[in-house]
């Protein structure tokens, strides 16, 4: 058994089971599965970011061979609920934003299906537009959310601000992002020949979100939809619910029953139709004392949303809890411009939250002539300053700490711009992460024995996390058996239901069905299952301890090197200790904890999205203007974790990986670029010419 029996299952560093199937391309993808006779589909997208369409000359492309079929706002069938106006795709003539999916051709070929979309004419009434983000923007308005208030206050803190003998007063801004993917958006639709059934193969984070939400828009039982997702390219949270693109696609297909409709998105259309990560404003104002203990913590953050749909970043919800002050006050408001729909990027809220935060708190170091691990020491609170509740395990102290030994952190000189090698001038900073303890419920797994292994089922995702292989770790040990004697089988919504990849809370909640079923299956079957053997079981509705504050905690350290005369920034080292209960696999977590620190160092160096306010479209929407971080500029990346297990967190005492590598890194790499040069960049990204001279 290779020193890998089900009583050992957990914590082994065991390589991915799927990675040779991925590597050799044995793993069919959404676009990739072998269905006969497929048809190919290319949207005709606005382009304009507001007004009425007018006119639309189809004929050329209808007369076109191989075309199929042309669906505009005038042909397309009327949706069952359109109540998500994300959903209510060709439903009318107006035009929300620049990108908009307004038309469709399916046709033999991908190559004739984007000839003859070019051929479409579109005719439109253009009205004014909004598509420019300020802090004073007349628009503004107060989200309302009965699960997370928009603004929250406690004391007094504008009395505080008055009388502290210390105050930091910073306006920090991050840019319009959006996620690159590998694998784009794709999805591949199929209705039975008599119209009665609509399977989709999708590229998701959740087959049977995705299912329930397609089935609501047709009307349809979801008994009668299938999603099937065994692999996926990455999503990053833009694939965490269905899109646009899944409701045209099922609207084409359903037009030619028995011929599976294509689509993927290119990955200009991917800016305008997958979401992104709204630009923010964040004012960030810490009262102190001298000694650096803050009493006044005060962080006003404006994005924008979409007029279609609205979507909260809720950047300014990080200052509710991270550090003690007793008054303390945050506030979220949205402007809703002509713009896409926002949505789920890797840590949203957090990764932008806590850039202004944590920018913030190197300030007040130096403000204070403090050392910025131990001003954050100092400021470390007892209990949960939103409840007053205990932490379960806050271990963000211990990774300071641990972080700042591992890295070298003392005797570091405090002055910015002393330190130079050459050319190049050289700095190190640091930042603190956190990131919420997510447990969904409403998932339930299966558990079968055929005489000679246990077949796992669950509808759950991996999007190449290495969920397929953990979920396995942990159902071999739960059943006491080999990994090898073990199948997981996920990505489907004819298994049993599972809730979304997203908000690191995917192996937490899925886990807790494997669990349930497991303990089902040896009650119902004993230790010595005869052959045919099977039991089903749901997770439990919650697994957090109440009257705990359950979330993870980290500390990145940075070191930044900034050419003296041309501004560019290198990175060559980063490194991060994080406290996140128990790891069931090393190797699968070890990679979650680095790519987000990449994704981190592309926020702080790179990612922009650039907006033209004339037309309201981003001109950089493709790879070679959408800068990310590449191997050459990755330098020495180093993963730790603190070992031990959160009980308060659930049965295995786990918590989420994969957002709070990226939480808190690009305000390390900002502080240290600071520190090297003594030039303070408060706006994302870090680019040379905030630097050069």
């Amino acid at each position: 058994m290779s020193g890998r029996d089900g009583t050992r299952a957990l914590g082994l560093p065991l390589a991915r089971l799927e990675g040779a199937d991925k590597a050799t391309g044995r793993a069919p993808y959404a676009y990739e599965h072998p269905l006969p006779d497929p048809l190919y589909l290319h949207p005709v997208t606005s382009t304009v970011a507001r007004g009425r369409i007018t006119s639309v000359d189809a004929s050329a492309a209808r007369g076109t061979d191989g075309v199929r079929l042309v669906l505009t706002h005038t042909t397309a069938e009327r949706l069952a609920d359109t109540a998500d106006r994300e959903f209510a795709v060709l439903q009318s003539d107006r035009v929300a934003f620049h990108g908009q999916l307004v038309a469709a051709v399916v046709a033999d070929t991908p190559e004739t299906a984007r000839e003859a979309a070019s051929l479409v004419r579109v005719d439109y009434a253009v009205e004014p537009h909004d598509v420019v983000l300020t802090a004073d923007h007349p628009g503004l308005y107060r989200p309302e959310d009965e699960d997370d208030p928009a603004d929250t206050e406690q004391g007094d803190p504008d009395a505080e601000l008055a009388r502290a003998p210390v105050v930091v007063d910073r306006t920090y801004r991050t840019p319009m992002e959006h996620n690159n993917p590998m694998e784009p958006h794709t999805t591949v639709a199929v209705w039975d020949g008599d119209g009665g059934g609509l399977t989709l193969y999708d590229s998701t984070q959740g087959a049977h979100p995705v299912r329930e939400t397609v089935a609501g828009v047709f009307g349809l039982d979801p008994a009668r939809v299938r999603v099937v997702s065994p692999h996926v390219g990455g999503g990053f949270g833009s694939k965490g619910s269905a899109h646009a693109h899944n409701i045209l696609a099922a609207m084409a297909a359903r037009e030619l029953p028995g011929r599976p409709v294509k689509f993927a998105l290119t990955r200009p259309q991917m800016f305008s139709l997958a979401g992104h990560r709204t630009p923010t404003v964040q004012r960030v104002r810490l009262a102190a004392e001298r000694d650096g203990r803050i009493r006044a913590l005060v962080h006003d953050s404006v994005e924008h949303t979409s007029t279609v749909k609205e979507f909260t970043e809720g950047s300014a919800a990080v200052s509710r809890m991270m550090y003690a002050a007793p008054h303390r006050r945050t506030t979220q408001r949205l402007a809703p411009l002509d713009v896409p729909i926002p949505f789920w990027m890797r840590a949203p809220g957090e990764a932008p939250g806590m850039y202004a935060l944590e920018s913030a708190m190197d300030e007040l170091a130096q403000a204070c002539g403090i050392d910025p691990v131990e001003l954050r020491l100092r400021n470390e609170p007892e209990t949960d300053p939103r409840t007053g509740e205990p932490w379960s395990d806050r271990r963000l102290a211990r990774c300071l700490r641990e972080g700042a030994e591992r890295f070298g952190w003392a005797g570091r000189d405090p002055a910015p711009g002393t330190r130079r090698e050459g050319r190049w001038r050289v700095g190190t900073g640091v930042a603190a992460a956190v990131y919420p303890h997510l447990y969904n419920p409403g998932s339930a797994a299966e558990i079968g024995y055929d005489g000679d292994r246990y077949t796992v089922d669950i509808g759950a995702a991996d999007i190449g996390t290495g969920s397929r292989t953990a979920l396995t770790q942990i159902a071999a040990q739960a059943l006491e058996r080999p990994v090898e004697e073990v199948l997981l089988r996920l990505g489907d919504t004819d298994l049993p239901p599972a809730t979304v990849a997203g908000g690191s809370s995917g192996t937490a909640s899925w886990s807790a069905a494997v669990l349930a079923a497991a303990a089902a299956f040896r009650e119902e079957h004993g230790a010595d299952p005869r052959p045919g053997a099977r039991a089903r079981a749901a997770a439990p509705e919650d697994t957090v301890e109440p009257g705990r504050a359950v979330a993870s905690f980290g500390a990145h350290f940075a070191e930044v090197r900034v050419d003296a005369d041309t501004g560019e920034v290198r990175v060559p080292r980063m490194l991060g200790v994080f406290s996140v209960g128990r790891v069931v696999n090393p190797r699968t977590a070890r990679s979650q904890f680095v790519g987000g620190m990449v994704m981190g160092l592309s926020m702080a160096l790179h990612e922009r999205s650039v907006l033209d306010p004339r037309f309201g479209h981003v001109v950089n929407a493709d790879l070679a203007e959408y800068h990310v971080a590449v191997n050459a500029d990755v330098g020495e990346v180093e993963a730790h974790w603190l070992e031990g297990e959160d009980p308060s967190a659930g049965p295995l005492g786990l918590r989420g990986v994969g957002e709070i590598g990226i939480v808190g890194t690009a305000a390390a790499i900002a502080n240290a670029a600071h520190h090297a040069t003594g030039v303070r960049v408060r706006d994302l990204p870090l680019t040379p010419d905030r630097f050069a001279g």
